[in-house]
């Protein structure tokens, strides 16, 4: 059974010169593009909420990996630093569950 990685983030309402809607499929673009190249990542999906509801978070990613240990890896790995700079320009919060 694979490790779980969720991830889910508000983003802000402009950030980066861009609309959130803008920035979801960007962030959905360049989150996606981990696949292949992370040792251990045997998929990641991401998605962006469509009904926008009171509670509702604006993206979501969900990570299969092989293991607990591989996340560490996944969490260094160049790739993925690479990455974070951008989604926390973006974000106003972020939550997330390992399991």
């Amino acid at each position: 059974m694979a490790f779980k990685h969720i991830v889910m983030w508000t983003l802000l309402d402009t950030a980066n010169g861009n609309d959130k809607s803008t920035n979801a499929k960007l962030a959905k673009e360049a989150l996606e593009a981990l696949n292949g190249q992370i040792p251990g990542l045997q998929r990641l999906e991401v998605g962006i909420d469509c009904l926008q509801g009171a509670g509702s978070y604006d993206l979501v990613l969900i990570a299969d990996l092989d293991s607990r240990e591989t996340l560490d890896s996944y969490q260094d790995h160049p790739a993925h630093q690479a990455v974070l700079p951008m989604m926390k320009s973006i974000t106003s919060k972020r939550a997330a569950v390992d399991y």
